[in-house]
């Protein structure tokens, strides 16, 4: 997968102490990455660094994104 190296390994993820299940192809393993989450006037005022981050888990089969505001 282009987005990731190669010494990453897909994980296990838990949400409130249930098992994080992709709903396109029931898989189980996801990779973690951080996301920016653009606001248009801070984008404006080239400021997009204070923007908050999202915390996401890809799926290792269909590459779907499951997105977070909070670390799970």
């Amino acid at each position: 997968m282009g987005f990731f190296s190669k010494d990453k390994i897909a994980e296990q993820v838990f949400v409130k102490g249930k098992k994080l299940k992709c709903n396109v192809c029931d898989n189980d393993k996801f990779f973690y990455r951080e996301s920016q989450l653009n606001t248009a006037i801070a984008s404006f005022f080239d400021l997009d660094f204070a923007n908050k981050k999202a915390h996401c888990y890809v799926c290792e089969n269909c590459t779907k994104i499951q997105w977070f505001l909070e670390k799970v």
